[in-house]
């Protein structure tokens, strides 16, 4: 045999391929994968498993990732406050909306004054699959339902990104707003607004006995809420196993408008970064307004140096280039 032979039978057995490959051509599987879906839906999948999925149907009144699962097929997180489903229909897992934008109330699903977030557009050139990550972009619109005018123009990217298996990956959000022609839009100053994580209700401080933990080491509501923090962690039961336990490090990026920026945070399960607790942000096509935010899902119950550790090795990845270029 000789050498080239050999050499190549090596790498092919490296690669994981069999000598008698019936195909030699044929490209290794991407581990992580966005794949599209039926009725509106981008399932992230690792190893062939759903870690979590991006919903943005046009009927709903915004886009939302649903379910949160870690290494077991429960999700992390639920669609609704576990005893007011109607009035808080808005909790919908993880999503992003404001209660304030020029008086708009796109936090809510009921009430005067309501605007509604549309996609409309996927880009054909955002879908990235691969053995590190896997990604999706998209544009939306945030419409006033009076008069169906667009206030703003969102282009949001989303990474799902494993660090160790399910047990522990990073869901990364990145955001970009802008303006119409122009047009001027304002956050106003709001504790709602504008990523929020609704945790199940078994994990939740009140209904499961779970904990709360941010990177200045308070724990639980009274001790935290709406004081500055890096991230918060928001971890308990979700099965009865001895391991049973999960939780989400919820983080905020340096480089948004305020870090640690105030955290609205609640016994009965939900915890949000404030992006403007006090000062109103405008927008505008000279002003766009750059945003990125990350959950780290993980099994167990974290500890302080995990979730900083986890937060910094977050700060440490590369801005995503949400300029998109042909493929």
């Amino acid at each position: 045999m000789s050498r080239l032979s050999l050499a190549l039978i090596t790498l092919c057995a490296a690669s994981g391929f069999a000598a008698d490959n019936p195909l030699p051509a044929a490209t290794p599987v991407p581990r992580v994968q966005a794949i599209p879906m039926p009725h509106h839906i981008t399932s992230f999948q690792l190893d062939g498993r759903e870690l979590t999925a991006c919903h943005y149907d046009p009927v709903d009144r915004r886009v939302f990732w649903h379910p949160i699962r870690a290494s077991r097929d429960i999700s992390i997180t639920r669609m609704g406050h576990p005893h007011d489903p109607l009035t808080h229909s808005h909790h919908n897992s993880v999503w992003i909306s404001h209660a304030d934008v020029d008086g708009v109330n796109f936090w809510g699903d009921y009430g005067k004054d309501l605007g509604r977030i549309v996609n409309v557009e996927v880009s054909r050139e955002g879908y990235t699959d691969t053995d590190e990550f896997a990604s999706m972009q998209m544009v939306n619109h945030w419409i006033r339902d009076e008069d169906k005018s667009v206030m703003l123009i969102e282009t949001r990217r989303t990474e799902v990104r494993p660090e160790g298996g399910a047990k522990s990956w990073f869901l990364i959000v990145d955001l970009e707003y802008t303006t119409p022609k122009g047009k001027t839009t304002t956050f106003k100053p709001s504790g709602f607004g504008l990523i929020g994580v609704r945790m199940a209700k078994t994990i939740g401080v009140i209904d499961g006995g779970g904990r709360i933990l941010n990177s200045e080491g308070q724990i639980n509501e009274k001790a935290m809420f709406r004081l500055p923090a890096r991230w918060c962690d928001y971890a308990g039961r979700i099965t009865n196993a001895a391991v049973g336990f999960a939780g989400i490090t919820l983080m905020n990026h340096p480089t948004n408008p305020q870090n640690p920026t105030p955290f609205h945070i609640r016994d009965d399960g939900w915890m949000l970064p404030c992006l403007n607790l006090e000062t109103p942000i405008e927008v505008s096509e000279a002003k766009k307004l750059r945003l990125r935010y990350a959950l780290w899902v993980h099994d167990g119950i974290a500890s302080q140096e995990d979730s900083e550790a986890k937060w910094k090795q977050f700060t440490e990845l590369p801005l995503a280039d949400l300029v998109l270029k042909k493929k």
